[in-house]
């Protein structure tokens, strides 16, 4: 029998979409991840810790490859006005997602509240039930401001509250705007872990290595569970990554920098994406930053309210499934993203990933515009 931790987490929402989408012919824009390649220097990098060094198959430290940890702690000192001690202050984990599973193993008791602002990424509430924690769900409308994040960053401070902050598409910012570290606000160092991902830093996302940075005396407690779970992650992903942010150290905020160059590439895909899904009565809300489009499918909840599915199943669900099946294009229901009694009220938005090359968008075009032919003038 399973351990009653695993009750009622059986059901994971994306193999659905994910299989469904292999059995017609379909534009998959749903899954969050590049199909191009990382930039040179970053593929460079790995090739050479994969050839060069012996030594590099071996073990490592256990919380990280020392110079990875080294320039973790210089470049993200600066950008959160914290002098970071490598040893200290850093954790080099399997991914952001092993970053989010240890920092929940560490930090939520039993019967623990968990604040997590819908909406989410998907592994949140498991991972909070599987460590006891009791989810409290708060749903965002379609704005979030300095404003709203410093009135976190109070509430936090004046209840006590640990945060926990995803920041892996911090580099993914559009339109002149910057990202901003809840940690980097006044009071907030001591009381935030910061986790980041060099798969969205350099599009390497199979590469799974993730870190968090905060206050030695919380991150002591992720160290207990990193040595008790994984002891250590690959070694030779650690050196690539050192490698990359050495070289975007030296050309930090200018043209050459990948960090300036993916997202002015990223934001002409945004608005290719966006100019074109607008032309079957989509509704796009633009996205001020990371990989992904939500677009309204209120008009079509109105003029095709009985698509194919149970009563009870969100109506963004059935529009993906309709959509995979009848126009070849792969979202993902925004719904998903909300917890089962605020699901019902998100039921009208969908997700696109427009992270992706242009032969894929170029094939998206031709299936929209197929649909916009078949819905006559």
């Amino acid at each position: 029998l399973p351990a009653r931790r695993l009750d009622g987490l059986e059901y994971n929402p994306w193999v659905e979409f994910v299989e469904l989408a292999k059995e017609y012919e379909t534009v998959n824009l749903g899954q969050g991840f590049p199909n191009f390649p990382p930039p040179d220097f970053a593929v460079e990098a790995f090739q050479q810790a994969v050839s060069g060094d012996f030594m590099l198959n071996q073990y490592t430290m256990a919380f990280g490859y020392p110079p990875l940890t080294k320039i973790l702690a210089s470049f993200f000192g600066k950008l959160l006005g914290q002098e970071l001690d490598p040893l200290e202050n850093v954790l080099v984990t399997v991914g952001a997602y092993g970053a989010l599973f240890t920092a929940f193993q560490a930090l939520v008791d039993e019967g623990d509240e968990v604040i997590i602002i819908e909406p989410f990424f998907d592994c949140y509430e498991p991972m909070t039930l599987m460590a006891g924690g009791r989810p409290v769900f708060v749903s965002l409308k379609p704005v979030f401001s300095k404003a709203e994040l410093e009135l976190v960053a109070r509430l936090c401070q004046q209840h006590d509250v640990l945060c926990i902050a995803d920041e892996v598409y911090q580099w993914l910012v559009y339109d002149g705007l910057q990202h901003i570290s809840i940690a980097s606000l006044p009071g907030m160092w001591a009381r935030t872990l910061t986790i980041g991902s060099a798969g969205k830093t350099f599009s390497a996302t199979g590469w799974k290595v993730g870190w968090v940075l905060g206050p030695d005396h919380i991150m002591r407690h992720l160290r207990t569970v990193h040595q008790n779970s994984i002891f250590h992650c690959p070694t030779q992903g650690q050196v690539a990554v050192t490698k990359s942010f050495e070289r975007e150290q030296l050309h930090m905020g200018q043209p050459s920098s990948y960090f300036v160059q993916l997202p002015k590439a990223m934001q002409r895909n945004r608005d290719h994406m966006t100019h074109s899904l607008q032309s079957v009565g989509l509704k796009p809300v633009l996205s001020q930053g990371s990989y992904f489009l939500i677009a309204d499918i209120s008009d079509f909840k109105s003029k095709m309210p009985d698509l194919p599915g149970a009563a009870e199943e969100p109506y963004d669900r059935r529009f993906v499934k309709w959509m995979i099946k009848n126009k070849g294009l792969v979202a993902i229901p925004v719904s998903i993203f909300y917890s089962v009694p605020h699901q019902k009220d998100f039921d009208h938005y969908i997700r696109f990933c427009f992270v992706k090359d242009e032969a894929t968008l170029q094939a998206m075009d031709k299936k929209l515009q197929k649909w916009k032919a078949e819905l006559g003038p």
